[in-house]
């Protein structure tokens, strides 16, 4: 299949630009050219006007196959843009539920996908047939047939049997995670800002080969494997990596994988060491923002700062610093080459003793 071509219109920050590109290779899109505002709100076509118009010239001089925006577009704007321009618009929240539907690879997490997907088009429903009545555009084929409510309750019908589908597999999850805390092994997980690591860290501490990669949202289900420690055996769990700008509605969908965060006993959030100091500081508050909406207290969190051996000792103490993190609650490791693992495994004992065990209810 030959390489789609896309126009990135993103924001002027590198660091948010990086990440767009980031997320466009994920999709397997190659990127012929990227354009930046400032904002991303106007009306008419989320980019201003005049923007639009160069995008359009764009788009014929460089026969791209699609215009990529790095924000939400309402379905007028995506629609207006695809107008001018002859070719799809899609923007932030689509194309990172098309990476999702690539890397789905467990059924749990399939319908994880589906269900963010349905709850993406039922906010757009109405106004996507409104708009497909008019006339035909690129991403909004084959709508016509369908009147508004007809559409819209088919999907909510869809939803609701996502939902059960979920359910059942969060009691199943439930009766797992029950099973487990009657072992009386303690129970750790692995959280962190797509791309930081973790299942290379996984992989590290429990012998595993899950897939890695330098991509993003390389990991999509939860995996759960024993390890021992001096003699004590532990619990691990690698979990969805957070990104920016993640909408409610996506973290409500991979509530019942993300759940394990919530009944660990003690959470590991993987942070890259050898990304500058603002990209850091960035992720590590998404991460914790994300940590806080799913209950998950300060008090569990040990923070790994991952990639050492592509920062100097002084470069991740000066960030340290920076970053004001506790000395006592961070550790530094690279997974790629073991350095620090045995520094993380003492750290893990330590508070592991000191940490009351999650009971559930």
């Amino acid at each position: 299949m030959p390489e789609r071509r896309a126009i990135l219109i993103t924001y002027p920050e590198p660091f948010i630009k990086d990440e767009f590109v980031e997320l466009a290779h994920a999709a397997e899109y190659g990127v012929a050219a990227i354009k930046t505002s400032k904002y991303l709100a106007h009306p008419k076509y989320g980019i201003g006007e005049g923007k639009a118009l160069e995008i359009k010239d764009l788009v014929k001089e460089l026969k791209a196959d699609m215009i990529l925006v790095d924000e939400t577009l309402k379905s007028s704007q995506a629609y207006n843009l695809a107008k001018l321009s002859r070719v799809e618009a899609k923007d932030r929240e689509r194309l990172i539920l098309e990476i999702f539907n690539r890397r789905a690879a467990s059924a749990e997490a399939k319908l994880q996908v589906r269900l963010a997907e349905l709850s993406y088009e039922i906010s757009r429903a109405k106004e996507k047939v409104r708009l497909a009545k008019m006339g035909e555009q690129p991403g909004f084929f084959g709508l016509g047939k369908y009147e508004v409510d007809t559409y819209h309750k088919d999907i909510k019908r869809r939803v609701s049997t996502l939902h059960r589908k979920i359910d059942e597999a969060r009691k199943r999850r439930e009766l797992y995670r029950a099973s487990r805390k009657r072992s009386a092994f303690p129970i750790v997980s692995l959280a962190g800002y797509t791309g930081a690591g973790k299942t290379t860290l996984f992989n590290l501490l429990t012998n595993e080969a899950k897939t890695t990669g330098e991509g993003v949202f390389t990991t999509l289900s939860t995996s759960t494997r024993a390890l021992t420690i001096d003699g004590e055996k532990v619990l691990l769990s690698d979990t969805v990596g957070f990104i920016s700008r993640l909408p409610p509605y996506m973290i409500e969908a991979f509530k019942s994988t993300l759940e394990e965060l919530t009944y660990a006993d003690l959470v590991l959030l993987v942070i890259d060491a050898s990304l500058s100091i603002d990209e850091m500081s960035i992720k590590m508050d998404s991460c914790e923002k994300t940590l806080a909406d799913l209950s998950v207290t300060s008090s569990k969190v040990i923070y790994v700062l991952n990639k050492a051996d592509l920062s100097s000792i002084a470069d991740v103490a000066e960030k340290v610093s920076l970053l004001q993190l506790n000395p006592n609650r961070f550790v530094m490791v690279s997974a790629k080459t073991g350095d620090g693992i045995d520094n993380l495994k003492a750290m893990l004992l330590q508070y592991l003793e000191e940490t009351p065990r999650v009971v559930l209810s």
